[in-house]
Parts: structure tokens; sequence; C-alpha cells
């Protein structure tokens, strides 16, 4: 009964440890699609968000590329490289979910869902409503 009770133990911890990094597989640098930039992804509380780490041409006659497709007039003074572009995040079912994603290029924020497809390409779907109506791109893990 006791190597039973032991063996029960040490199950329940193995999985609170694998759950554990399970949830934060997202953790790292992320490639798009067109490989015009890269987003890194972070872990602050118990939500995952990403910046803009890094740029193909982060410049723009010389001067940083700013978030000038802003609708928030106030906000287009911000740079782009290192703007967070994913918020709120959290980790359910084996996906990140519950989280936006803002699209500099247009000015818009979608509702986001994310998840990884492998340990090296994170699916992330924008969407409007629901998640039917969305596109999805595929990232690829930078090494």
């Amino acid at each position: 009964m006791r190597k039973f009770t032991l063996l029960c133990l040490l199950f329940v911890t193995a999985s609170f440890t694998l759950m554990a990094q399970n949830k934060d597989a997202i953790v790292g640098k992320w490639l798009n699609p067109t490989g015009e930039g890269q987003i890194e992804v972070y872990k602050k509380g118990d939500h995952y968000f990403g910046k803009l780490c890094w740029i193909k041409e982060p410049n723009l006659n010389g001067k940083p590329k700013m978030d000038a497709n802003n609708p928030e007039t106030s906000l287009r003074n911000r740079q782009l490289l290192n703007l967070e572009i994913l918020k709120n995040f959290i980790f359910e079912d084996g996906k990140w979910t519950d989280g936006t994603i803002y699209d500099p290029k247009s000015g818009k924020t979608y509702s986001c869902n994310m998840s990884l497809k492998g340990n090296d390409v994170l699916n992330i779907r924008g969407y409007v409503g629901i998640s039917l109506f969305g596109r999805s791109e595929t990232f690829k893990r930078v090494k």
C-alpha cells in the first residue's frame, strides 16, 4: 500500500510538472510567415504577452517606424520595435486563449487564440466575434 501511495504521489507531481512546462512552451521568439518580423512571447503573472522584438526594416527615412495607423492619435508616436501586440492570453486546454492581437499595419485589434503544432510551429488566429470569422497565420520558432 505504501508503494502504491508513493507511486501515485510521483505520478501527480510529474503531471503538474509536465503541465507547467506545457503552458510555458509558447515562450520564446517567433518569426512571422513573411520573415519581416519576430514576436517575443513572454509571461507576466499567469498571462502571456508578445512584443515585436525584431523588424526587417525598422526605419523609414532614417527614423524608427512608428505606430502611425493606430486609431488613437495619442498612440501614433510609439515605435513599432518592442511594441506589445499580443495581450492577456491564458493557457486553457492546451491552447492560449482569450487574448488580443494588434495589427500595426491596419491599426486594428482582434480577438485571438494561439496553439502549438509541435514545439516549433505556432498557429495564431485573429478574429472578430467568433473564431470562424478570422484569419490564421503560422509562425516558426527562432532558434
